[in-house]
């Protein structure tokens, strides 16, 4: 306190003094005391029954001591402000995230770096811890709750011996007030320019609607006849060229007339133009049978909806990006897997338990060692020399896709390449990756071998430059020469492997060398020891 504080009390004994601070001990963390001298002079035991000035000009309230403990804890004034709990980031890519579990309850003590709850990001899902110790006074969002935008109010906190009951959430992060309606009159839209469009009769009501064929829409805009006067006996209803052609005929022979005038020249039209309202053909497409409107969701009944994860809308957004602004070319090599196959024998013999894809992950982290310029990233603005060769491996999950990282893979063997995949594989589909886990990474691999696809190209995953795309091992019988030089068959186990490359970083003529140099590291295992 400060000391013009207590030259303004009246002198008391060192028990007093005691007494008072046993009292206000457990008060001073559930309301914030301004000092003021009244207020002291009240502890202390002066004026039991004195009044108490709330502030400048207020009433007084006479109160006693009991009165006064439960008054303090009621007043506005001394309640501190609740400790706000927001929506993180999590993810350098994340915009908004899920409300997986709430792991504490309302008015449960919660210390620094408890967990309070798992959100679920666009990659993972993430325990967010406290960062303050206290209480969890209130939580705004319940568990279950999606597509919470950053920064969003998503539970309170209150320190502790506060009144954690009755919390109020801070107005400056509730919902916006509704927008109120201006008191004058409407804006008037701005002035439209005169818009030329052929005028064009509109179909009567009741008028039946064909499915018309190009060849027979064609044939009526020209002779001014309407289906209506014909009879459609195409498949499903449709109104065909044929059908068409006899209207013709008959409107030649005199035995119907033109149903609509031949089309008028252009006449300008001053009013605005209700889009939709004049575009088109004079016979639109029918909705019998129902089919999909473009921008438009399917007629009812013709589909489920399909919840998706926050995981899954952001591997959209991010194939869409990286197949419309990056610039794929792709390399496809054929390697012999003879050797690995041998020395994969061998070691499981020692129980030693590495699989293909392990070997192929230690072959191209030797090829980028070998090969930095491949080794890069694009940042929007040029390519980028990586240190480190950090390979990204996909793995599937129940929620989509995800590539956790083998970090420093040109400094790993293949045991210690095996042990990282399994341990990473596991935490991706539980959905316990920490983001340095999955984030960064310097080239990318992704092997269908396993559900017996031979061959396939993956999509690049931004900023990296390439992505390996790996099929499954299969028999091929290929012509050899023995030791005396005779030809014979002998069967070869051949994977397929494709590179995506992006080509502003990694142009063609490099994609082959490593191809080539992956080729050669691969079939020859003891350059991968």
């Amino acid at each position: 306190m400060q000391g013009g504080v207590w030259a303004g009390l009246e002198s008391v004994d060192l028990a007093q003094l005691r007494a008072v601070r046993e009292k206000a001990g457990n008060m001073a963390a559930s309301w914030r005391l301004r000092c003021d001298l009244r207020v002291l002079r009240y502890l202390l035991g002066f004026g039991s029954h004195r009044s108490l000035g709330l502030a400048q000009g207020a009433a007084a309230w006479p109160v006693g001591r009991g009165g006064s403990w439960r008054w303090f804890h009621g007043t506005q004034l001394l309640q501190a402000d609740p400790i706000k709990i927001l929506m993180p980031s999590l993810s350098p890519t994340m915009e908004q995230g899920n409300i997986v579990k709430w792991l504490k309850k309302e008015g449960e003590a919660v210390s620094a770096g408890d967990s309070l709850c798992e959100i679920e990001t666009d990659k993972a899902v993430v325990t967010l811890d406290a960062n303050d110790d206290g209480i969890l006074a209130k939580i705004v969002v319940e568990e279950g709750a999606k597509n919470i935008k950053l920064g969003s109010l998503i539970g309170l906190m209150v320190e502790e011996g506060e009144d954690w009951k009755h919390v109020e959430i801070p107005k400056d992060v509730g919902a916006p007030p509704p927008v109120s309606k201006a008191a004058g009159p409407p804006p008037q839209p701005s002035p439209q320019p005169q818009i030329s469009s052929p005028a064009r009769k509109e179909h009567a009501v009741g008028t039946p609607r064909f499915r018309l064929s190009p060849a027979a829409r064609n044939i009526l805009e020209k002779h001014s006849l309407d289906a209506s006067q014909g009879t459609a006996t195409g498949p499903r209803g449709v109104f065909t060229k044929e059908d068409a052609l006899k209207l013709v005929e008959l409107k030649q022979m005199g035995k119907i007339t033109a149903s609509r005038p031949a089309p008028a020249p252009p006449s300008t039209l001053s009013a605005s133009v209700p889009p939709l309202a004049t575009a088109g053909s004079s016979y639109p497409r029918p909705m019998i049978p129902p089919v999909s409107i473009p921008g438009q969701p399917n007629a009812e009944g013709t589909f489920t909806e399909i919840p998706a994860s926050n995981i899954r809308r952001v591997i959209a957004k991010r194939l869409t990006e990286s197949k419309s602004t990056v610039p794929h070319a792709y390399a496809t090599a054929n390697c012999d897997l003879g050797a690995v196959l041998k020395v994969r024998r061998d070691l499981v013999k020692d129980d030693i338990k590495v699989s293909v894809n392990d070997f192929i992950i230690r072959a191209a982290a030797v090829t980028l060692k070998q090969m930095p310029g491949v080794n890069v990233s694009w940042d929007g603005e040029g390519p980028k020399q990586l240190p480190s060769v950090d390979i990204s491996v996909a793995v599937a999950t129940d929620k989509g896709l995800i590539t956790p990282i083998i970090k420093d893979a040109a400094a790993k063997g293949v045991q210690e390449i095996a042990d990282s995949v399994k341990v990473l594989s596991k935490k991706a589909r539980d959905g316990k990756l920490l983001p340095e886990e999955y984030q960064g990474g310097s080239f990318s691999i992704s092997n269908l071998g396993m559900f017996g696809i031979d061959e396939f190209a993956a999509v690049i995953n931004p900023p990296q430059a390439c992505i390996l795309a790996v099929g499954r091992f299969r028999p091929v019988l290929k012509l050899s020469e023995d030791e005396e030089g005779n030809p014979k068959l002998q069967q070869h186990q051949l994977i397929t492997v494709t590179m995506s490359s992006d080509s502003r970083v990694v142009d063609d003529e490099l994609a082959t060398r490593f191809l080539e140099s992956f080729k050669a590291n691969l079939e020859n295992p003891m350059r991968l020891a």
